[in-house]
């Protein structure tokens, strides 16, 4: 099927439905507490709420009933042939970065709900053996309180209550900014799904990375998501006057530079350590931070992640060997804290069949008849939250150059009219196999 097609059995034409939903993350990028035309909306802010009653007018607009949970999620669904069926999950995140782009997850949540609009319009109810449901997650970057997946954690029902005493930078808990947003944090467990309520979960999402671009390939099937640990890292030596001696120094500066070279060096593969690992260093601060004072204290973080999870955790375990090795060389402390995990999320085989079926009814007669790309995927996603409730399986969309978290996010419109029409046929093909399938729950009869 072209992605211009004009013959739908409903809804909007492709070439519609991707400027729909082009225009819409234009709307909402101008929901932010940023100014000169800067993106950021965090978790239970202003810009939460009002995002969250936008896109549900939309969503009632399709059709679809509509409902914020007890997280904070913009929920809407469509029934199957009767009421109280288990359900597809269309879903992804409407929360940003500092200084976001505007695709990052809203494209994912606006491309769901066109697809939703069309089956709303395109297939009888009768013919809907599952519901269908398309949430807005508040929450997957971590932004605001610094743990990631809020919003896809609440529904996949693995809420920590140790998260209530998180601080955002103004010292507001997490537990306080419920309140102020109009949630009952006693209630956050009526989020959660049950694994016999939901049939699998798909995603679209832009992919973070160049593989597509270089390509010149509009869309892929995402294997797995990377698991991810992160640690706060703190290295403690002696202040002292920038004329201190060389062999009198414990510098703490000098001893995070080793130890973030350390880390490169061993997630690259140079230190017998597996690869198809990442680390970033992205935060770091020093003490007393002074031009003629040699650096008593630094914090710095890390973000390890793999594919596979024991690759990722024994990288760690060369890291801490090498910093504390360092640590004792120099004459200084090091400690660290781990802050987040979160496993390695494998997309599933029918998700990804499932998936590949979406994109191959894109193409165009005549066109070659390859398989689509498979993509790891580095970033996270809440797609990993509901791996531990239900099937997943994820659909990437090229992003210009793979430039993500910034302003330069880019995605042409003849892309995004491919990705509805390929969410779209994923859909119907798995309404066709639930309709196929004998005692399968949600068939219909």
């Amino acid at each position: 099927m072209s992605a211009v097609d004009d013959r739908k059995p409903g809804g909007a034409p492709a070439s519609t439905a991707a400027s729909v939903v082009l225009e819409r993350c234009d709307e909402l990028a101008t929901y932010t507490s940023l100014p000169g035309g800067l993106i950021e909306r965090v978790y239970l802010s202003p810009q939460h709420a009002a995002v969250n009653s936008r896109t549900g007018q939309w969503m009632r607009a399709a059709g679809l009933t509509t409902w914020q949970d007890s997280a904070g999620n913009q929920c809407a669904r469509l029934e199957g042939h009767r009421a109280g069926l288990p359900a597809l999950l269309l879903a992804s995140h409407l929360d940003t970065v500092p200084s976001a782009g505007r695709y990052d997850g809203i494209l994912g949540v606006l491309i769901a709900l066109a697809v939703a609009e069309r089956i709303n319009a395109g297939v009888a109810p009768a013919d809907r053996p599952v519901a269908l449901e398309v949430l807005a997650f508040g929450d997957e970057e971590g932004t605001r309180f610094g743990t990631t997946l809020l919003g896809s954690r609440a529904v996949a029902g693995t809420w920590d209550p140790d998260w209530w005493s998180l601080e955002d930078a103004d010292g507001v808990t997490l537990h306080d900014a419920y309140l102020a947003f109009g949630l009952d944090p006693a209630t956050v467990g009526d989020a959660a799904r049950a694994p016999v309520e939901l049939v699998g979960y798909l995603e679209a999402h832009i992919e973070q990375g160049p593989v597509l671009d270089e390509a010149g390939l509009p869309l892929g099937v995402v294997t797995s998501i990377a698991g991810a640990r992160r640690f706060q890292i703190v290295v403690e030596g002696a202040a002292g006057h920038s004329g201190t001696p060389w062999a009198r120094r414990r510098d703490a500066l000098a001893g995070a530079s080793e130890a973030v070279l350390a880390i490169e060096r061993i997630a690259r593969g140079e230190a017998g350590h597996s690869s198809g690992l990442i680390a970033t260093v992205g935060h770091l601060a020093v003490f007393p931070d002074a031009v003629n004072v040699i650096a008593g204290r630094v914090e710095f973080s890390l973000d390890l992640r793999g594919e596979f999870d024991d690759a990722r955790d024994a990288a760690w375990l060369g890291i801490k060997a090498a910093m504390t090795a360092m640590s004792e060389r120099r004459g200084l402390r090091v400690t660290w804290q781990q802050t987040h995990s979160a496993p390695a999320a494998h997309c599933s085989e029918r998700m990804r069949r499932v998936v590949a079926a979406g994109i191959r009814a894109t193409e165009r007669a005549g066109a070659d008849p390859a398989a689509p790309p498979e993509l790891f995927s580095m970033a996270g996603h809440d797609a990993m939250a509901l791996a531990a409730v239900t099937e997943i399986g994820m659909l990437f969309v090229r992003c210009a150059g793979g430039v993500s978290h910034h302003p330069d996010e880019s995605v042409t419109e003849a892309d995004i009219a491919r990705a509805v029409d390929a969410l779209e046929a994923s859909v119907l093909e798995l309404f066709e196999q639930y309709r196929s399938e004998p005692g399968v729950e949600g068939t219909a009869s």
